[in-house]
């Protein structure tokens, strides 16, 4: 039986402006109607797998969550990085996890799991070939073999890392051994690399014990194992979250499993795999992997093209019109619109660092922000007021809160709405509104089984949102 082990950290400052920091790309429906997250959990219904585990950051543990139960699955675990230290640190909570979990019958009583590592945000079309390499390559692992999966390489890619390949198993004729891990290479050594035939992409995909993991990892890093041992023995639990002591993982240093293990254990081998494999790491590979039109562009949303070729455009909330141009990638949402060449698209992660640095907020959220009770869209804003969207989840309800500097002033505009302030509660439906004055401790709950949608004006001298004291949540919120 496998333990799938979801990695779903990570801000996909790539994929800006649809990917923000509080709502990455492994949280987005880039292709289809289904999340990257929930595509990869999909795409493990044909292998014999147990309960998965998903680690992710604390600020992502919400949407993590909601993701999973919408595909059915009740029972995971979601393991919360306090703050993110790749991937070498993130699998070792995981692999611990696993192994204090008590062997479950339904799932063969292994007291030594196999892990197969799988990172949320990538792509796999062909599912029966992804499913052949891992049932291939279980025997191995059940062996004490570190699996790394391979991608043969389609062209000669600058953006991925690379595996040299050595000889092939004699027990396992499909695997062999790892003789390097590569760096990206400039064009010309990707080039060489493919005429060789003996060069994959580094998938960041992995197959092994979880004990065998976490030998090694004691052997070739120590202190990723010691900070992670301890911060595994001083955990919590919170609701549905795991959440590790944040001091002890603090003191683990930032590696990858690459860094960390591959390149200096014995046990590593590689499974080469073919099933049309992406990471979707640009604007670019989003386009290679996307349908496009008979001039070869990848549309979405509302879009005029007039003489355009070659294009990715993407219009989230209004008409987009191209006129005359090639190799372009326009992405318009709410607050922000990029307009790049293709092939300028990996410095997209400077663009998103300077506007940080400006103290803009566009690399943190879209416009539309979400809460584990819904979510809250901000329409306009200017002196002394502001006016959001707000939308209610079915059963669900907001924190007690109160505010310092703000009134607000609330109209329901579908649903119901359970109202209360000061401990008085009203029940209000559609056209029917209430005023919350400043200082008020107040809460809203949708008692209905349709999403509660209202307008909220707030006024006052501040209206951030950190304007917030959360006197109870059902959250778990500070």
């Amino acid at each position: 039986m496998i333990t799938p082990v979801i990695l779903a950290g990570g801000s996909g400052t790539r994929l800006w402006p649809l990917s923000r920091q509080l709502n990455p790309k492994q949280f987005l429906k880039l292709l289809g109607d289904k999340t990257m997250l929930q595509q990869t959990l999909e795409r493990l219904r044909w292998l014999p797998c147990g309960s998965p585990i998903v680690v992710c950051n604390e600020e992502h543990r919400f949407l993590a969550g909601e993701q999973m139960c919408e595909m059915g699955i009740m029972d995971f675990s979601l393991i919360l990085e306090p703050t993110q230290k790749n991937t070498a640190p993130a699998i070792a909570l995981a692999a611990i996890h696993a192994l204090t979990q008590p062997p479950r019958e339904s799932e063969g009583n292994d007291d030594n799991p196999t892990l197969l590592v799988l990172p949320a945000d990538h792509v796999i079309d062909d599912e029966e070939a992804f499913r052949k390499a891992v049932e291939g390559a279980l025997p191995a692992a059940g062996r004490g073999r570190l699996i790394t999966f391979g991608i043969v390489p389609q062209r000669p890619e600058t953006g991925y890392g690379y595996i040299e390949r050595g000889e092939k198993h004699l027990e396992d004729p499909d695997l062999y051994e790892v003789t390097s891990f590569r760096e990206k290479p400039d064009e010309k050594t990707a080039q060489a690399y493919m005429e060789c035939g003996n060069y994959y992409w580094n998938s960041g995909m992995f197959l092994f014990r979880a004990g065998t993991y976490l030998e090694e990892l004691q052997k070739h890093a120590p202190e990723v194992y010691e900070a992670c041992s301890n911060a595994m023995k001083k955990m919590t639990k919170d609701l549905d979250f795991i959440r590790v002591d944040a001091k002890a993982f603090d003191l683990s240093p930032s590696i990858s499993i690459d860094y960390a293990l591959m390149e200096k254990t014995d046990l590593a081998s590689v499974a080469p795999l073919e099933a049309g494999w992406s990471d979707l790491g640009s604007w670019s590979a989003l386009w290679e992997a996307c349908k496009k039109d008979e001039a070869n562009n990848s549309i979405l949303g509302d879009v005029k093209t007039i003489g355009t070729e070659d294009c990715l455009i993407r219009a989230e909330s209004r008409l987009v019109a191209t006129l005359g141009v090639k190799d372009l990638v326009v992405v318009e949402t709410k607050d922000a619109v990029l307009v790049a060449h293709r092939d300028h698209v990996q410095k997209i992660k400077n663009l998103v660092e300077e506007i940080r640095e400006n103290g803009r907020h566009e690399h943190l959220n879209q416009r539309e922000v979400f809460r584990p009770w819904g979510s809250y869209d901000s329409l306009e804003a200017g002196e002394r007021f502001q006016v959001k969207r707000i939308t209610v989840k079915p059963g669900a309800r907001t924190s007690l809160q109160i505010h310092h500097h703000r009134a607000e002033h609330w109209v329901v505009v579908k649903g119901s709405a359970k109202v209360t302030i000061d401990g008085e509660t009203v029940f209000l439906t559609e056209n029917e509104s209430t005023f919350i004055p400043v200082g008020k401790a107040h809460s809203l709950e949708n008692p209905g089984k349709i999403p509660l949608e209202l307008i909220e004006v707030q006024s006052g001298s501040y209206l951030g949102e950190d304007d917030i004291v959360r006197l109870e949540d059902r959250y778990g919120r500070e």
